[in-house]
């Protein structure tokens, strides 16, 4: 005797239950809102108590979502972004165009996103405006790596001074390959004279993300610093921008 019992000992089961049974995975989504954090675990709550230096990535994006996909909160959300078209650095360089194309953004928060780097830029920008002496040297470094980093090709740039150090001009002088730039030191000469600059510093990328300068970009620094020397102008740094923070050569004792 069998003491298995079928169905016509239980009954027909419930729609929903059939359901549930069919789709177990369906029954057991559990999505907890946000607000249903404890208030110190909340993005919002945490830069207002905390700072926005404590964040991770994924929650200050999740404060620019402002809610996820369905079936998941922000930071979920914004942590498959990360995952899937990170990292960080990756997501935040596409055109507003490559946003929208993201799941969980969209029209209004690719523009929002876009809006936010703009004005991080126009900050820096600010710092190297004329009429504020350019005493912080990592200044520079920061604006060189904000309009430098991230191009596929290699780009050569110089900021102008005066003679207070207080930024003249930003030029893109020369482009090359992913892997080289020609540099006239001549060409450098000739802008800095027309900017009646007394100093320069002048940087360029690697677009491979590697910051270490090669033994070209210091020959080139060298042949910078006596062409500048010539008409009584200083090269005050050769930056390079990669992945990480800008590589100052002056800091290295090759300026």
């Amino acid at each position: 005797m069998s003491f298995a019992r079928d169905s016509m000992d239980l009954g027909p089961l419930p729609r929903g239950e059939l359901a549930r049974r069919a789709h177990p995975s369906d029954s057991m989504v559990v999505s907890m809102h946000i607000r249903d954090w404890p208030t110190h675990e909340r993005p919002r709550e945490k830069l207002l108590a905390r700072g926005a230096g404590v964040l991770t990535d994924a929650e200050l994006l999740a404060i620019f979502l402002g809610s996820g996909l369905r079936g998941r909160d922000a930071v979920a959300t914004a942590r498959e972004l990360l995952t899937g078209h990170g990292p960080l650095r990756n997501l935040l360089e596409r055109t507003p165009g490559q946003l929208v194309q993201l799941p969980g953004l969209g029209p209004a928060r690719a523009c929002v996103l876009a809006a936010a780097l703009e004005l991080g830029q126009r900050l820096l920008c600010a710092e190297l405006e004329r009429g504020a002496a350019l005493s912080d040297p990592q200044a520079a470094g920061r604006y060189f790596a904000q309009r430098l980093r991230g191009r596929q090709q290699e780009v050569f740039a110089a900021l102008f001074l005066d003679v207070r150090h207080r930024a003249l001009a930003f030029e893109e002088l020369f482009q090359g390959t992913i892997d080289g730039a020609e540099v006239h030191p001549r060409e450098v000469v000739r802008r800095a004279l027309a900017h009646n600059a007394a100093a320069v510093i002048v940087g360029h990328n690697h677009p491979s993300g590697n910051p270490e300068p090669s033994a070209a970009d210091r020959a080139v620094t060298a042949r910078l610093k006596q062409a500048l020397a010539l008409v009584d102008l200083r090269l005050l740094d050769h930056l390079v921008i990669g992945d990480g923070p800008p590589t100052s050569m002056a800091a290295r004792g090759w300026v």
